[in-house]
Order: structure tokens, then C-alpha cells, then sequence
């Protein structure tokens, strides 16, 4: 019910701008609307149309994984602490397994692993939901975990930032950690508290602490390596890490004497058949983003913002770098391009510019991923997963302001 008002707000409120902007003498901004929603539906098709073969490959690895027991091994060892972080789902289901590898691979910046073992894991959850239309407060919790962001590893910022010449492109690294922390241990409270899980269970106060501790760890290793060695050792560990998940799975299934081949088909199957139910949501969202941007509201509130601050007397320096903070739960592309031209624009190494890095990885596409997840299990009311999304993004976005100040500032 949330997307729904949302998505009809963006075009109301772009209707109103193209008015305004008529009347003030722009005769082709409803050419640019019209031009954006085709240009949004065709991107939307394109998305799904490359997601088909990731999916078919992960969800079908997925399946070996599931007949092999491996999945299975992975839930009891989890058990412990998802059983308290998701409690209505039964002790050792298959899903606990599906969640882990989903956050580990989004830690790892494995995004081509992350989104079909997210997709599989609300599967296995929407099996368990009594209310197939309505979002579980495990899917909820799930959600978050995914929009929040928590990544170990930006590579592709890092990659970018090089390229647009920056002195230390690495320097990032550490601020984009601290942020994305923040924004995550921020979700996971927020939708505790909103779902009345008591966060001070002992399990979940020492993993939210190991977690803390594990991010702590990478810093200060990371933060002894120069920019090559950096690059060198972030690539071989993703590379390796995603080749030996296969690995493991395919091993494990001939250890377990099961057709991996037959086992991988059937699951392709199902990834194939998810690729193409999450088209006309992805369609919806992408074009009415599209159109709210080509308006220029987005551009408008951008500006009376920097208004506001300024009046307020405060520091406007971090204003700049906003179209990225507010693009990136709508479009991962699209604030990747924002970031892009703030670099571009006011340089690599200018407040600005490593704000937005700061910005573009702190946080994930909120409304991309409960279009994409709720979308492929037909999940028409959300509750509360995008209040709890936003202000996690919302969380990671004002750690990002204040963590750019302190180190660039």
C-alpha cells in the first residue's frame, strides 16, 4: 500500500513541476517525461533481461546447495542468532541458509550472487506466510538488512574514483565502512524495536558487537595497504570467494551422491521463472522515478535544502553532494551517474565528490529492492518495510554527512 501511494506521487508531483515549468516558458518538458518513461521501461527490461542468467545460475547452484544438505548445515549453524533476529520463522528452516548467503554475499560486494540468493530466500519465506499478499515481519527484517547496504568490500566505487583521477582513490574506504555500518546496526534496531524483538538478548548483543568488531578488523587491515595492494587482494578474495561457494555446493553434492545436473536445471527453471515476474514491477518503479526526476522536482528540493541550511546558518558544503543521497533508494544507476557527475563536476578529491562517493555506499536501493523481493513473491502490502528501509538509509546518509567532515572536512 506504501509503494502505491509513493509511485502515484511521483507523477502527480511531476505533473504539477511540468506545469510550473511550462508556465515559465520550458515547452519541452513534457517531451522530456514522456522520453524518460520509455526510456525507464526499456532500462526496467533490460535489468530483468540480464538478471535472467545470474538467476538461473545462482538459484540453480542454490538447488544443488538445498539437495546436498549444505543449506541445511548453514541454518543450524545460524540458528542461534537468526532464531532471535527472526523469530517466527521454525527452528533450522532452509531459508536461514538462503539469508546468510544473501548478507554475505552483499558484505563481499558479490552483488551478482546477493540478488538470487535474496530472491530465494523470500521464496522460501512466502512458503511460510499465512497472508500471501501481506509482508511477514521476517521479510521485513530481511529487507532492511538488504536495503541498509553493509558492504566490506566497495570495489566498483573504488575503481571509479580511480578513473576520474583522484590522489588516493582508496581514501574512501574506511569512511564508506564506518557509514554503512551505521546505516546497517541502524536498520536492525529500528525493525526490532518497530517488531518488538528484544535486542538485548545476549546472542544478538554479541553479534551485533562481532560485527562491529569484524568491520573494526577490515579497517585497520585495509587500512595498512596501499591502493594497489588493496585492489589486488579485494579482487582475488571476491573472485575466490564466489568460485568456491560453487565449488562447494557442486563437491558436496557428489559427496552426497544426488544428479548436481538435474539439481542445477531444476533450479534454473525457477530462477528463469523469477526473472520474468519481477519485469512489470521493476517497469513501475523505474518509470515512475523516471519521470519524478525529469520534472525537475528533483532538482527543486535539492535547492530549497541548501536554502534552508543556509538560512539556518549552518555549513552548506555537503549540499552538493545530496542528488546522490536522495537518487540512491530510488536507482542504484541512476545515483551512480549523480556521483559520477559530482566527481566529474567539482573533482575526485573535493568534499563533494567523496561525499557522494561516501553516499552511493553507505546505503542500497531501497525502493529497487522491495519492488525486486516483494515483487517476485507478489507481496502487494508492505507494512512497514519501507518506513524501517528509509530511516536505515536515513541513519547512513547523516553518518555519511558527519563521517566526510571528520575525515575531509
Amino acid at each position: 500500500m506504501v509503494l502505491n501511494y509513493i509511485w502515484v506521487a511521483f507523477f502527480v508531483i511531476a505533473f504539477l513541476f511540468a506545469i510550473i515549468g511550462l508556465i515559465l516558458g520550458d515547452t519541452t518538458i513534457f517531451q522530456k517525461i514522456v522520453d524518460s518513461t520509455f526510456d525507464s521501461s526499456k532500462n526496467a527490461f533490460e535489468i530483468s533481461l540480464g538478471l535472467t542468467g545470474v538467476l538461473a545460475l545462482w538459484i540453480g547452484i542454490m538447488k544443488i546447495g538445498e539437495r546436498a544438505g549444505v543449506v541445511n548445515v548453514l541454518a543450524r549453524m545460524l540458528n542461534p542468532v537468526f532464531s532471535k533476529l527472526f523469530p517466527d520463522i521454525p527452528k533450522n528452516h532452509p531459508v536461514m541458509g538462503s539469508i546468510f548467503m544473501n548478507i554475505a554475499s552483499n558484505m563481499l560486494g558479490l552483488d551478482n550472487a546477493a540478488t538470487p540468493t535474496g530472491l530465494k530466500a523470500m521464496s522460501q519465506m512466502q512458503e511460510l506466510n499465512d497472508k500471501k499478499d501481506t509482508a511477514t515481519n521476517p521479510m521485513i527484517m530481511f529487507l532492511v538488512l538488504n536495503t541498509s547496504g553493509l558492504t566490506l568490500i566497495p570495489t566498483t566505487i573504488l575503481a571509479f574514483r580511480a578513473s576520474y583521477g583522484a590522489a588516493n582513490p582508496t581514501d574512501v574506504f574506511i569512511p564508506i565502512l564506518l557509514a554503512t555500518a551505521v546505516a546497517t546496526l541502524a536498520g536492525i534496531i529500528i525493525t526490532a524495536m518497530w517488531q518488538k524483538i528484544n535486542i538485548f538478548q545476549p546472542v544478538l548483543l554479541a553479534t551485533l558487537g562481532s560485527i562491529v568488531a569484524f568491520v573494526g578488523l577490515v579497517i585497520w587491515a585495509f587500512g595498512h595497504m596501499d591502493k594497489d595492494t588493496m585492489a589486488t587482494v579485494t579482487g582475488v578474495a571476491s573472485n575466490l570467494i564466489l568460485f568456491g561457494i560453487i565449488l562447494t555446493f557442486i563437491l558436496a553434492g557428489v559427496i552426497k551422491k544426488i544428479n548436481v545436473y538435474d539439481a542445477f536445471i531444476e533450479g534454473a527453471k525457477e530462477g528463469f521463472t523469477t526473472a520474468v515476474k519481477i519485469i512489470p514491477y521493476l517497469v513501475a518503479i523505474l518509470v515512475g522515478i523516471g519521470v519524478f526526476r525529469a520534472s525537475g522536482a528533483m532538482d527543486m528540493m535539492i535547492n530549497g535544502i541548501a536554502w534552508c541550511v543556509k538560512q539556518c546558518g549552518l555549513n552548506t558544503d555537503f549540499v552538493g553532494a545530496l542528488p546522490t543521497a536522495f537518487m540512491k533508494p530510488l536507482s542504484g544507476s541512476g545515483a551512480r551517474g549523480l556521483m559520477l557527475e559530482a566527481m566529474k563536476n567539482y573533482g575526485a578529491d573535493s568534499f563533494i565528490g567523496r561525499l557522494s562517493c561516501l553516499f552511493q555506499g553507505s546505503t542500497d536501493t531501497t525502493f529497487y529492492i522491495l519492488a525486486v523481493y516483494f515483487g517476485s513473491v507478489n507481496i502487494k502490502y508492505t507494512r512497514h518495510a519501507v518506513a524501517c528501509g528509509l530511516l536505515a538509509d536515513l541513519a547512513g546518509v547523516i553518518a555519511a554527512i558527519c563521517i566526510a567532515y571528520i575525515f575531509f572536512g
